[in-house]
């Protein structure tokens, strides 16, 4: 399969745009069951208002949060796929412009020391776009994350040493989340990185914050680290929006990766509670739109 890279460019517009208005089904299905367990009366007023504001931006056809974030498109290439890798990046490089031409979206993009927004969510090296590849055969796929920057400021990296052991990763998981308490606008998804290198880490960080919310990490010791951090985080009290609560995070969720004998990265990436991201599909039969 070859795609048309018209075809790419229109789905990284409408991809942009459907982040940013419309929240996946996992997130709004994880807020009811926050509010369901919710026991603080601050915090179940504030879930209250947070699932209320949700069902007017989508009644309104309006953005869920005015941060438009830094636009990451994560490309995932199947094996029977040939396609021009350049030109597929310019493809989606341009769909992003468009959108926030077109839209008209804000852009919050601008250069790390002049501060010059052009003002088409676009710059140096952004949108960040990540290419993989996969068995599937004749399939390509393009998820669209917008990280607004009150969540990607709660990112951290620590060199553990391997003496520093589970509970060195605990501990340094916990300390950052209540180090951000409500500074990224919880209740959240704290992605967790362990291994690796300390590039590699803080990508898996990423993933596991992007990942749907019920799914599971593949690595059965990173599996029972999700449960153990998932519960001791939300034993916090920082609650939504930080202002009291049961209800500090969705869940927390870790990727692993082997690594160096005399270390071991950890890293935490915090997803806020408008956990947006949009995903097309193109095979032979055409483009699905979805999470």
């Amino acid at each position: 399969m070859t795609p048309d890279l018209d075809a790419v460019e229109e789905a990284a517009k409408r991809l942009y745009i459907q982040a940013l208005k419309v929240l996946p089904d996992d997130i709004k299905e994880g807020f009811q069951r926050l509010d369901a367990s919710e026991t603080d009366p601050t915090g179940k007023s504030i879930l209250a208002t947070m699932i209320q504001n949700i069902a007017v931006a989508e009644e309104t056809d309006n953005l869920l949060c005015q941060d438009t974030g830094i636009p990451i498109y994560n490309v995932t290439i199947g094996r029977d796929v040939d396609v021009d890798g350049y030109a597929l990046k310019q493809a989606i490089r341009k769909g992003c412009e468009r959108a926030t031409k077109e839209y008209p979206l804000r852009s919050s993009v601008v250069h790390p020391i002049t501060r010059e927004n052009e003002h088409t969510s676009c710059g140096r090296k952004v949108p960040v776009i990540g290419i993989d590849f996969s068995d599937a055969g004749e399939v390509l796929e393009i998820e669209m994350v917008p990280k607004g920057s009150g969540s990607e400021n709660g990112s951290f990296l620590k060199m553990c040493i391997p003496a520093d052991g589970v509970d060195g990763i605990k501990t340094f998981v916990i300390d950052k989340v209540m180090e951000a308490g409500g500074k990224v606008c919880p209740p959240t998804i704290v992605g967790v990185g362990v291994g690796g290198t300390s590039d590699l880490c803080t990508k898996l960080a990423k993933v596991a914050a992007t990942r749907p919310l019920g799914s599971v990490c593949d690595d059965p010791m990173g599996a029972e680290l999700e449960r153990t951090l998932s519960d001791a985080v939300n034993s916090l009290g920082i609650g939504p929006q930080g202002l009291g609560g049961d209800s500090t995070a969705f869940s927390v969720q870790v990727e692993t990766a082997a690594t160096h004998i005399t270390m071991n990265p950890v890293a935490v990436n915090i997803m806020c509670h408008s956990a947006r991201r949009a995903r097309a599909t193109f095979t032979p039969a055409g483009v699905e739109f979805g999470f």
